[in-house]
């Protein structure tokens, strides 16, 4: 992935002028554009969006007095409303020069068009239904700072990264009481990364080879401010229209697709922390699990071998940390000359996930089970050899691709409460062996069917919205 996102940039690099451009656009300005169409646009003012964090730029060399978020944030807050099609946006922010420019224009009228009064009367000014007030409250550096690098004489590459996070409030207040009508909050991460290669090293006699390639790049803080102020102004919105502070031009769209994403989107949001990682149980309750690996004995006879196994798990999760399995397996125990076997192992594990709550998590594994040689003329654990009882203990790592599949790896020592296993008994230590494996675990119960689950939310959703008060003239 490193060498992909490196070539693009180096393919790209600034190597003549680039002419002016129409400026880009952010994922969030989609979903505002596409907002169901209001009954009747809602008059707006905007006196003062502004910079609240007097943060300035992190910097590695000393001291910056530039800030590390935009003060234009009022132009954008404005361009944002308008793109809404919600909103008739009015100047408030330049309102002094507005009110000069129009007393120079009556003034001028009354100089040279006449006596005629009514040639000198200007249109009144809009007064707006609701003032729209905030700004950027939180800007937060190195919230995430890591990497990586590997050098090997001479010759290597590195990468770091830097997150940090910038946070936008907005609420609506009603010009005719001074009540705060809603407040909303959103914030957008701003990423940072440094991928760079070198070599130096002798080639030859007196022949120094010595290159380097790198690049870097920084999401701009003016695009992550402008994407978190119209998803905050799309938030706005759509939660007016739920909780009936404006209505819709058309009553059905209260089921339309932005508002039931964004919907759905703010009850997942509940389960997620601010890194936006899920804290919501990822695996469903039961499950069942395939792996195959190697047995490596350990006991009283030497050059022990690797030897296959394979195995089957039936798993209980608890949604949390911990998760309990009932587990069989099947091997050899060999080594290379005198002694080699077939066993059954059946045991009883606990497993207890170091993150429980992320795509992977390390984990570490214990329980108890029993252990017997395999007879061949049967397909079940021969009663009649003798069972021995074993403790396990390990570790492994887990890779969840969804609520219903992962990627097992695990290493796991079988300790025998026996030393007679291999039929000699010799030493001070009983007889145990590795067990390395992977596996794919499928876990299935009930779930309540995701198309019911939305036309609920949808219903819901109407029904909340129809039974609040009026709109906002």
């Amino acid at each position: 992935m490193i060498s992909i996102n490196g070539c693009v940039p180096y393919f790209n690099q600034p190597l003549s002028e680039q002419r002016a451009e129409i400026g880009a656009e952010t994922p969030a300005r989609k979903s505002l554009a596409n907002l169901p169409l209001p009954k009747e646009k809602i008059v707006a003012a905007v006196y003062k969006f502004r910079d609240q964090t007097g943060q300035y730029k992190p910097s590695e060399t000393g001291a910056s007095w530039s800030t590390a978020v935009t003060q234009g944030t009022t132009s954008i807050l404005l361009k944002a409303i308008e793109e809404s099609g919600w909103f008739i946006p009015i100047e408030r922010e330049g309102l002094s020069n507005l009110l000069n420019e129009r007393k120079i224009i009556r003034s001028s009228r009354a100089n040279y068009a006449g006596q005629n009064e009514s040639s000198q009367l200007l249109p009144p000014l809009l007064f707006a239904g609701l003032v729209l007030e905030g700004g950027v409250i939180s800007y937060d550096a190195n919230v995430l700072t890591g990497g990586a690098g590997l050098k090997y004489f001479g010759a290597g590459a590195s990468g770091q990264y830097r997150q940090d996070r910038v946070t936008v409030y907005l609420r609506a207040i009603s010009t005719s009481n001074g009540r705060i009508l809603k407040t909303v909050y959103t914030s957008k991460m701003i990423l940072s990364q440094k991928l760079d290669a070198s070599i130096f090293r002798y080639v030859k006699f007196k022949r120094l080879l010595e290159a380097e390639v790198g690049f870097t790049y920084n999401e701009p803080s003016e695009m992550a401010v402008k994407e978190a102020i119209e998803k905050a102004v799309e938030s706005l919105v759509i939660e007016g229209v739920i909780e009936g502070l404006w209505d819709l031009k058309n009553p059905e769209d209260v089921n339309s697709d932005v508002i039931t994403k964004y919907v759905e989107d703010k009850e997942d949001n509940q389960g997620a922390d601010f890194f936006d990682q899920l804290i919501t149980p990822r695996r469903r309750k039961f499950g069942l699990g395939f792996n195959a690996g190697s047995w490596l004995y350990m006991g009283d006879y030497k050059h022990t071998e690797l030897e296959v196994m394979a195995g089957v798990s039936l798993l209980y999760d608890t949604q949390s940390a911990l998760q309990f399995g009932l587990n069989f397996g099947r091997g050899d125990l060999a080594t290379t000359d005198y002694f080699q076997k077939t066993y059954n192992s059946l045991d009883v594990t606990a497993k207890y996930r170091l993150l429980p709550y992320k795509d992977w998590t390390p984990y570490i594994e214990g329980g108890l089970g029993v252990f017997s040689e395999h007879d061949k003329s049967v397909y079940t654990i021969d009663i009649s050899n003798s069972i021995y009882t074993q403790a396990l203990y390990g570790a492994g790592i887990e890779f969840i691709f969804n609520d219903r599949i992962g990627l097992n790896f695990s290493v796991l020592n079988h300790y025998i409460f026996n030393d007679n296993i291999d039929g000699k008994e010799q030493g001070n230590f009983n007889d145990y062996f590795w067990e390395g494996k992977v596996g794919l675990n499928f876990y299935f119960d009930k779930i309540w069917d995701r198309n019911k689950k939305n036309k609920n939310r949808k219903e819901k959703i109407r029904k909340k919205a129809v039974s609040k008060g009026a709109p906002i003239e």
